[in-house]
């Protein structure tokens, strides 16, 4: 439906509401405090919020595979997790990465397993449109690497065409160019495991048998006789074309080490090969939460149980227990089915909300915002360890995780979206501990290069990435504009001389990092829009002026980028095609980042502030459980660029708050 012509009974009509028929700022002001009701009424008990944060549908298909291959029974939950499965195909038959994105012959073929392992027969509607649309698209032949491994712990797809992911890796010393700390927090917490499980390279049964030619999903194969298909082109091919680099060098190196696969068994290399899978496990062990969770994501804690009960531990030993009840609680069961969450993020939802109600002109004081900033102040990480400290030795302790349990890994945007809140709500504890603590961590992670990261310090080996594995672009966690944003922006709030050397590399990093068009990359938001309104508004928190060319150049590009109904939006795809960039259909969370970059130079009587308000105030919904809320299917998070988004069930919330209170404040001004 076209965003000018809304009308569904819950939101405003343009035709017969909003400003055609009042003044902008009433109207703002009256969205305001519905946005503030609809937050008080969703707030939990002990002061935080959480929501659903959404992926797509192989975290599900992962679980069902899990289930089948521990012998866990689904079937009190079969019914459920095939509804919510079938209501994500779109009408070609697929399933892909995102609602607002193509199909995906990985994310369909993983969906199709998982159906045909819950009962679903081949000859369903279903099914079939995906058979044809998977045989379209090249057949099982086109998966990436980790459907691949999926794939052939069930004999679906041959080990021999998976990279080898050999376990002596964790035997490389920390100090060595490439070892499991250069690695990102996120792809280590999921490999480390995955060494153990590439060691076993298990033979899980289907519901067809036990075989490690299966033929079960033959009829999805172009070519069922010939399996073997690599994963890249062969080393001396890679050679020819690309000359000697990285890519060549870790072709030519898994060459080497499918040899080593194939004799260390039989040679004394087999103790070496027995010592690294125990280290493996050791760190599996050891980077267990209490709770059960490993990194607080659904790769390392899926991967982890696997892994543990590879190595001999029984399902109810305790860190497989626990490990299972940690998956279980990131399930959901209602109306739509049975899912898993890839992640939860209470500490990211509640600091959000927190803000929003500040900026919307709530008294800090409030009871209910207090409660939050407990909550959240309890969450913070004093603990003297993590991986961050692999590299940062020297750093204190003090910054927050993203999740309920994650305490090895604390990240920064986390804890500087804390301090802003904080400082927003009361002003005078920016000489609490729980601050000062947060920022002097936060600045003992800032990179060479002046910007920050979100784990780590100067994890920026991007040549890891073409590692034969490394399908996804995702092994490194270098600087990012949005992250380096949000910190300046906390530490231009706190306003503290004895940090003014990292703010100036930190602009310099910024004022680095603009895009010809004027805008900034947005690494963890969808996307330029994302990235442009987060460093605009930390460069107004440092004095500096409307007039300089990096500041004109953001302004004038989110004002281009506005679409016609008055609201932003960014497809998915701006993140292959730069000529995408600030292109797709408004939403609300966009719209609303639109608006605070430019309230952050512009007045609130500017015509572009005025025209993405009222976007934001006739399309408030006005009925129903949503009531003072926004409606967006559209995800505009972001994993992993161009492999991994995420919808969180917050963001239409939070951010157009944010920016109606902003709005009000300053035409109040």
């Amino acid at each position: 439906m076209d965003n000018n012509t809304e009308t569904n009974s819950g939101i405003l009509d343009p035709t017969t509401h909003g400003s055609r028929q009042g003044d902008l700022l009433e109207l703002a002001l009256n969205a305001t405090e519905n946005a503030k009701d609809y937050l008080f009424r969703t707030q939990k008990g002990d002061g935080h919020w959480v929501a659903e944060l959404e992926s797509n549908t192989t975290i599900t298909s992962e679980y069902v595979f899990m289930c089948q291959m521990l012998g866990i029974d689904l079937s009190p939950k079969r019914e459920q997790i095939i509804k919510y499965l079938s209501s994500k195909q779109k009408q070609d038959g697929s399933w892909g990465i995102a609602f607002n994105h193509a199909g995906d012959v990985s994310t369909t073929a993983e969906t199709y397993l998982a159906l045909r392992i819950l009962g679903v027969d081949v000859s369903d509607a279903r099914l079939k449109n995906a058979e044809r649309y998977i045989l379209a698209n090249g057949g099982l032949e086109k998966i990436r690497i980790f459907t691949r491994i999926n794939f052939a712990s069930f004999g679906l797809f041959p080990w021999e065409a998976v990279p080898v992911i050999p376990p002596e890796f964790i035997l490389f010393p920390p100090q060595s160019p490439v070892n499991i700390y250069t690695l990102s927090s996120w792809a280590r917490g999921t490999m480390v495991p995955l060494f153990i499980i590439f060691h076993h390279r298990p033979l899980f049964a289907l519901p067809n048998g036990k075989s490690a030619q299966n033929d079960w999903l033959d009829h999805l194969w172009l070519d069922p006789k010939s399996k073997n298909i690599p994963y890249s082109s062969p080393w001396l091919e890679i050679l020819r074309k690309n000359g000697v680099g990285w890519k060549s060098f870790f072709s030519s190196a898994d060459v080497f080490l499918k040899a080593y696969e194939k004799v260390q068994s039989k040679t004394p290399l087999s103790k070496l090969r027995q010592y690294a899978v125990k280290k493996c496990e050791q760190w599996v062990l050891e980077h267990q939460e209490k709770s059960g969770d490993w990194a607080g994501i659904f790769p390392p804690m899926v991967n982890g149980v696997i892994a543990l009960c590879l190595n001999g531990h029984a399902l109810d030993s305790d860190p497989v227990r626990r490990g299972l009840e940690a998956i279980e609680r990131f399930g959901i069961n209602d109306e739509e089915g049975f899912r898993v969450e890839a992640c939860q993020s209470p500490v990211w939802d509640s600091i959000f909300a927190l803000t929003a109600c500040v900026d919307a002109g709530h008294d800090g004081r409030d009871s209910r915002l207090l409660a939050a900033r407990e909550w959240i102040s309890s969450k913070q990480i004093l603990a003297d360890y993590g991986d961050w400290k692999v590299y940062n030795p020297k750093g204190p302790s003090g910054g927050w995780s993203f999740e309920y349990e994650n305490s090895w890994y604390p990240d920064v945007d986390d804890t500087a979206a804390i301090v802003i809140g904080f400082l927003k709500q009361d002003p005078s504890s920016g000489n609490t501990d729980v601050v000062r603590n947060a920022v002097d961590w936060i600045v003992s992670m800032q990179n060479t290069d002046g910007g920050w990261a979100a784990f780590d310090v100067n994890n920026d080996k991007l040549f890891l990435n073409q590692i034969p594995f490394s399908d996804m672009d995702s092994l490194c966690d270098p600087s990012s504009p949005d992250v380096t944003a949000r910190v300046l922006e906390a530490l231009g709030i706190l306003d503290d001389p004895k940090y003014a050397e990292f703010c100036r590399k930190g602009l310099n990093y910024l004022r680095c990092t603009q895009e010809d068009q004027g805008s900034w990359f947005g690494r963890w938001g969808v996307n330029y829009v994302y990235g442009t309104s987060g460093v605009l508004a930390a460069l107004s928190r440092h004095a500096i002026s409307k007039d300089d060319p990096m500041v004109v150049k953001g302004i004038e590009w989110l004002k281009k980028v506005q679409n016609l109904d008055g609201g932003w939006g960014e497809c998915l795809e701006s993140y292959s095609d730069k000529s995408l960039m600030g292109k797709g259909a408004s939403t609300a969370s966009q719209t609303a980042w639109g608006l605070i970059g430019l309230l952050a130079y512009l007045p609130a009587t500017d015509s572009s502030i005025q025209r993405g308000v009222r976007w934001l105030v006739e399309r408030q919904n006005q009925t129903g459980s949503s009531r003072g809320s926004w409606a967006e299917e559209e995800f505009t998070g972001t994993g992993f660029p161009n492999h991994f988004y995420l919808r969180y069930h917050m963001y239409r919330h939070n951010f157009p708050l944010m920016a109606l209170g902003r709005f009000c404040r300053s035409q109040l001004s």
